[in-house]
């Protein structure tokens, strides 16, 4: 069992960013008919989301998180010793994007970067992966950042996903502390043999030049090998028994109940799925903070944009037991624990900034200009 537990290290400060355009769900009726779009909001419970612009990236989002929160907690980049971006939309196939924040955010040289290509749980799996490089190393702080930009794989017509995703970038500022009360508790699972129930097919190296032809898929939707595919039966299965098994054996390990927690920052995946885990694991609904009707399935951003929804407007200081939990894509899922002063969760941020210098229209512009 892949538990692991993290004392003396504190979520010291939550911040997302979404893009300006809203995109409303029922706009869609034009294309899907209204029939279709009507039954798709009641299962769902989207009835708007956010979408980027063409080279608008999750970065981008992610950077203006990232330097509200550095500047509201008065951190400066140079105390930042690891920056992680976990996340299925790099800014290029490579290098990785945390090169590209950490050179925006002027983070030192001398800081770990690099990044996790996860969806759904990157959240949860980057908390862990953080944690342990600041567990066994002399780094006092580091930033964490996850999100998608899952609309721009979607093939425009396809009623399975066209309608569902948001987009949106998060960063979480952790930091080492000398209190054994500040911890950190996570347990995660990976089941490969799901690889093929979310996966965009072509681009990859595995094949690189995809076909781009527009082929009628047996679900009814079209697509192109460069486009999302969702086995919607498998993943409703998935998380319907996999996800209530996982949360109950997090709460058997950490000798915890649902009454221990004030929040459940869950993935948005949609909201019969959310209802049916709740239903399953007796959580409280009231205490599950939902974002789907607003911002949409923002995949791994999205346990922290129901926190920021939620939290960011108080103005009060007191500490928040929180469990989040990730699944999805790969098929990866998991669970984490942790506490965090709302005092520190920042709003939710609207952003339509892209980064002039890292869009690349000519490889000419690469060669540097003496």
């Amino acid at each position: 069992m892949a538990f692991f537990q993290f004392k003396n290290i504190r979520v010291a400060g939550l911040a997302c960013a979404v893009p300006v355009n809203e995109v409303k769900t029922e706009s869609y009726k034009t294309l899907f008919g209204d029939e279709e779009v009507e039954k798709f909001m009641e299962m769902t419970g989207v009835r708007a989301s956010r979408r980027t612009s063409t080279y608008q990236t999750c970065s981008d989002l992610g950077f203006r998180a990232a330097r509200e929160l550095l500047e509201k907690k008065g951190v400066n980049p140079g105390e930042i010793g690891a920056l992680i971006f976990s996340s299925h939309s790099p800014d290029y196939r490579r290098p990785s994007t945390a090169f590209v924040l950490q050179y925006r955010l002027g983070i030192p040289k001398e800081a770990i970067c690099y990044d996790i290509s996860l969806g759904c749980s990157s959240l949860v799996v980057g908390m862990q992966t953080v944690a342990s490089i600041m567990s066994t190393g002399d780094i006092k702080k580091a930033l964490l950042f996850v999100g998608d930009t899952a609309g721009k794989s979607v093939y425009p017509g396809d009623r399975s996903s066209a309608m569902l995703f948001g987009e949106a970038g998060a960063v979480m500022l952790l930091e080492k502390t000398g209190n054994e009360r500040d911890e950190i508790k996570a347990l995660l699972r990976s089941d490969g043999s799901g690889f093929k129930y979310m996966i965009v097919p072509g681009g990859g190296y595995r094949n690189l030049h995809a076909n781009e032809d527009v082929v009628m898929c047996e679900d009814g939707n079209e697509r192109t090998l460069m486009n999302s595919f969702i086995q919607g039966t498998s993943v409703f299965t998935f998380t319907i028994f996999d996800v209530p098994r996982l949360i109950k054996d997090f709460w058997d390990r950490t000798g915890t109940t649902p009454v221990d927690y004030d929040c459940f920052a869950f993935h948005q995946a949609n909201l019969y799925i959310l209802k049916q885990i709740a239903k399953k694991t007796k959580i409280d609904i009231a205490k599950m903070p939902i974002t789907l009707d607003r911002y949409g399935n923002t995949s791994g951003a999205s346990a922290i944009v129901s926190l920021c929804d939620r939290y960011g407007h108080a103005g009060e200081h007191r500490t928040l037991k929180v469990m989040a939990c990730g699944f999805g894509i790969g098929i990866s899922l998991g669970a984490t624990s942790f506490e965090v002063n709302t005092g520190d969760i920042l709003p939710v941020y609207e952003d339509d900034g892209i980064y002039e210098e890292g869009l690349i229209t000519n490889p000419n512009q690469l060669y540097e200009k003496k």
